[in-house]
């Protein structure tokens, strides 16, 4: 590697998140040569680095499943080390209804390890992305700086896995711009907190825990009216989510300093939880996440754009990849509240393939948190366990690309049988 100026690959997947490492294993597994690009020197993204540190909305309010597969891989594997809870339904400080598995996010790191190198891809990390070449509509060549210099990628096809989307950004793919009135979601400072005295914090009223949250934002101690956590598996302590960063986080210098401001809130909400929280009066602020954890940038404008329409009503895809029953979950900007809407009990929604494919691109693809939806669908479709099942159809689809379009042409690919082998592999599509 070390005087290696050019790689060759059948897919290249940029961004080693939970959806990016979903979409390099499927396209391992179905035999295409993988590499992986990744800026850290670990995989996982929000999952690990922003330590979300639990896997949201399995199912129906029902109970009905609608995330499997390798996600369910992953959390099987989790489970082999120890490193996941098990799947529970509870109410959130907000008062809201959700299901989820708790999971380490040191323990994940290993996990998607293990899933990467059992599949033969090739993992890339410490790697940035400089630039992309493109021609005819084809991405050719993806510039990438890495700790042996500059290496010139050659893919057939084309994964931007990244959440913000840079290769797309450099491929000169078309975004969506949000509408009058709207704003991109907050980033949110993960934080690990304890020990917990679980037991007491269990005891007490929702009522209570509501009353806590809206004193400790009115007085200025917590950034948004909540005080929800997942629980760490290896101890007492839990995973904050209690912060508020309003900003563009495409933007390095509104990013580094949210970077400082989201320890500052950290803090503070610490200081708060152990002065006036039943069961946190011997806790302590144990770890921040490595990174902001980010809930929106860049949309790819894609030949199709979920909206919220098709998941209320909820539309039936031809070309549905995978499915979702996570509420329209829109955090203010400005403010301490969320604008929630949950869904009926049986009620499930589809994701369309043609919602990965950018409009003017032919060799790639997008999974995870930048594909082609609205904002208020976006709200819904970017959590992790959905952005997983998303991310397995995309890498799937890329290696069938090379085999049915030849040169990873990706409306070639047969959706049908992608959607066959989908269910074959465990996915849930509708």
């Amino acid at each position: 590697m070390k005087n290696l100026q050019a790689l060759d690959c059948d897919v290249l997947v940029c961004g080693g998140g939970v959806a990016g490492s979903m979409a390099a294993v499927a396209a391992a597994r179905a035999g295409a040569r993988v590499v992986l690009a990744e800026r850290y020197g670990f995989l996982g993204g929000n999952a690990t680095a922003g330590a979300v540190a639990q896997f949201n909305s399995w199912q129906t309010a029902s109970g009905r499943p609608v995330v499997a597969g390798m996600a369910q891989e992953v959390v099987d594997r989790l489970r082999v080390y120890g490193g996941a809870g098990e799947h529970e339904v509870f109410v959130m400080s907000t008062g809201h209804k959700m299901d989820r598995v708790a999971y380490a996010p040191e323990v994940l790191k290993l996990v998607l390890d293990d899933m990467v190198s059992e599949a033969g891809v090739q993992p890339l990390f410490h790697a940035n992305l400089l630039g992309v070449k493109c021609a005819h509509r084809r991405i050719e060549t993806i510039h990438l700086l890495t700790k042996s210099g500059v290496l010139n990628v050659h893919p057939r096809a084309l994964v931007d896995t990244s959440g913000d989307l840079d290769a797309m950004q450099h491929a000169g793919a078309r975004f969506l711009e949000l509408e009058e009135g709207e704003a991109l979601q907050p980033a949110t400072m993960m934080f690990r907190f304890g020990p917990l005295d679980h037991t007491a914090l269990d005891a007490l009223p929702k009522q209570e825990i509501a009353a806590l949250a809206r004193r400790g934002y009115e007085s200025g101690d917590l950034a948004r009216a909540a005080l929800h956590f997942a629980r760490d598996p290896f101890s007492a302590d839990g995973w904050f989510n209690i912060s508020r960063l309003s900003i563009d986080a495409t933007d390095a210098l509104a990013l580094g300093r949210a970077e400082i401001e989201g320890r500052r809130q950290a803090w503070r909400a610490a200081k708060y939880l152990r002065e006036q929280v039943p069961g946190c009066e011997q806790g302590r602020l144990q770890a921040f996440a490595t990174q902001v954890g980010i809930r929106e940038t860049r949309r790819v404008q894609g030949d199709h754009v979920l909206t919220a329409a098709d998941l209320l009503r909820p539309t039936q895809f031809e070309d549905a990849i995978a499915a979702g029953a996570y509420p329209i979950d829109i955090h203010a900007a400005a403010g301490g509240d969320i604008e929630y809407r949950s869904f009926a009990e049986e009620h499930a929604y589809q994701i369309p393939f043609r919602s990965l494919i950018p409009t003017n691109l032919d060799n790639a693809l997008v999974a995870g948190r930048g594909i082609s939806t609205t904002h208020e669908a976006l709200a819904a479709v970017r959590v992790m366990t959905i952005s997983m099942a998303v991310g397995q159809a995309a890498g799937l689809a890329a290696f069938l690309a090379t085999t049915q379009g030849g040169d990873g042409a990706v409306r070639q690919v047969d959706t049908s049988q992608l959607r066959t082998q989908l269910t074959a592999q465990g996915s849930l599509v509708k």
